[in-house]
């Protein structure tokens, strides 16, 4: 049976499940490739743990772990994958948010870890419930929850990234539903810390990697190692194809150590235009996605409404639960206090026309958000504010053209700030970003420097703009493209089925060994040395 006679939808099921079949096959041989030609071990081992990155196939990020597990072992590096079988009443991806009851797909899950840890030395863990802490929750409120202490562990502070995430907002809405939520990732949580701490007695490893760093089970994983004084590394997708960001801090954060005297060279200037050729044309991805299906130029209805006024200030939002935000809200709680806080500047400007953009990912199928500056702009009226359009995450048209022609920039932490400057256009930031750890925009250091800030640039008649905001953008957006953005293009694929999964390329087992990847090399020395994961500059 080849599935040709199955109607539409099974057939469909039955592709996929083909699919993955063959890919989990390619993993099995190459697993057994890389334990038959593996020395014997030389050192203490190193856990990784990402339950959080996948279901029922090989997705990015777990694509990434298990291609650097295989490296290190075929050094003789011992590894140990902590595994979830059934561990979690309800885990970030097999949650399923209209309805708590439906539990997680344990039995897929288990069949694909089954296949992608082949002949590795696995530890795996289960639910292990505990009463008295379920009680202990049962009549809290969420701020309660949020606040919860549990023998010392702040479970609450853990889990609410997770809660954030897979809810689709920041502010969450203090109901049953998310109640029940909370107390089953807090639960959840609680368990897998009693099993690590176990696993990590018993292996005695000399650090961690996890996925992400902040979703509920990795984030109790690292907590527990660094209470032991372990080093603990994560990993996120890099802003390349089949990338990954690997750092010993918060990889959400993409912190980067960026030497002083580093300056482009002309070769590395080329290479940077090259790519910011694409990308200001909207073609790119990261994590498998692609933001831009087209884009369009700047049409008649704007330039019309944009002609009267004396100038204009494009206003670009993030997604509010992406992983970035809880690193952005230092001057303001979140961004949407900070939108509420500018609506009021801009009433008192009505010369200026302000262009609020939200994010394209906003509305994206299967994550669109439950708290959207949409709904925030049709809360607050703004389409009766003659000075203020609102571009919605469906509109395509280019944002370059209209940062080209601005007065300045507004953000609250996103990417586009950055490629703002290198355009030479000045920008006024209010979250931290990650490139803000160089002096790429303004990002005033409180509240009233950056209330003083916006209304000193909007009241002059021309904005300077600072050269040292386009180098330092330069620098900086050099390094995250070809200095920490690993490529795992040589051994990954896009499978072809579902957006952000991929399969294993045709490679042999000694392409893993350092020698002969550059990534691998790199995720190496940073691992068992120098712990900076970049790149050596050709």
């Amino acid at each position: 049976m080849d599935g040709k006679d199955l109607p539409g939808r099974l057939r469909n099921a039955y592709k996929v499940r083909v699919r993955h079949w063959q890919n989990d096959q390619k993993i099995k041989r190459m697993a057994e490739a890389v334990a038959q030609n593996a020395p014997q071990p030389s050192q203490a081992p190193i856990v990784f743990f990402n339950a959080s990155t996948r279901l029922s196939g090989l997705s990015l990020n777990a694509g990434f772990s298990l291609v650097s597990a295989w490296s290190l072992q075929l050094q003789g590096v011992p590894v140990v994958h902590f595994i979830c079988k059934a561990g979690l009443t309800h885990c970030v991806l097999g949650t399923n948010r209209q309805d708590l009851s439906k539990k997680p797909p344990c039995k897929e899950c288990i069949r694909q870890s089954k296949a992608v840890y082949h002949n590795a030395n696995q530890s795996w863990f289960d639910y292990q419930a505990d009463q008295a802490l379920l009680e202990k929750l049962v009549d809290l409120n969420l701020r309660e929850l949020s606040e919860f202490v549990y023998q010392g562990v702040p479970l609450g502070r853990l889990c609410i990234a997770s809660m954030r995430w897979i809810l689709r907002r920041h502010n969450l809405v203090d109901n049953e539903v998310t109640r029940q939520l909370y107390r089953e990732y807090i639960c959840s949580g609680w368990s897998v810390k009693q099993q690590f701490e176990q696993l990590l007695y018993e292996h005695s490893p000399q650090s961690v990697v996890v996925f992400n760093g902040l979703q509920y089970p990795e984030a109790v994983a690292r907590w527990v190692a660094e209470q032991r004084g372990l080093t603990v590394y994560s990993y996120e997708v890099g802003l390349r194809p089949f990338s990954a960001f690997f750092t010993s801090g918060d990889a959400t954060a993409y912190p980067m150590a960026i030497p002083e005297s580093f300056e482009l060279s002309k070769a590395q200037n080329q290479q940077l235009n090259e790519y910011l050729s694409n990308r200001f044309k909207g073609n790119f991805s990261m994590a498998g996605i692609k933001f831009w299906p087209e884009m369009t130029k700047l049409d008649d209805e704007f330039e019309a409404l944009s002609s009267q006024f004396e100038h204009f200030v494009p206003i670009f939002t993030n997604v509010i639960f992406d992983t970035s935000q809880p690193h952005a809200n230092v001057l303001f709680t979140d961004m949407f206090e900070w939108l509420d806080q500018v609506l009021e500047v801009i009433k008192q400007h009505p010369k200026t026309l302000f262009i609020i953009r939200a994010h394209p990912d906003e509305s994206r199928p299967g994550k669109a958000s439950e708290e959207s500056v949409a709904e925030w702009a049709l809360s607050r009226k703004i389409g009766a504010i003659k000075n203020i359009k609102f571009v919605g995450p469906d509109e395509f048209f280019s944002s370059y053209e209209m940062i080209k022609r601005a007065k300045f920039v507004m953000i609250y932490n996103s990417t586009i700030g950055l490629e703002s400057s290198i355009l030479g256009v000045p920008v006024l930031c209010a979250g931290r970003a990650r490139f803000t750890q160089l002096e790429t925009v303004y990002f005033p250091g409180s509240r009233d420097a950056y209330y003083e800030q916006l209304n000193r640039l909007l009241n002059e008649e021309k904005v300077s703009f600072p050269e040292i905001h386009r180098t330092n953008s330069r620098r900086f957006l050099y390094y995250q493209l070809f200095r920490s953005s690993l490529s795992f293009e040589p051994f990954l694929e896009e499978d072809h089925i579902w957006q952000g999964y991929v399969r294993l390329r045709g490679f042999n087992w000694v392409d893993l060994l350092p020698e002969n990847s550059k990534t691998l090399h790199t995720i190496s020395e940073g691992l068992l040395g120098n712990g900076q994961f970049l790149l050596e500059a050709d």
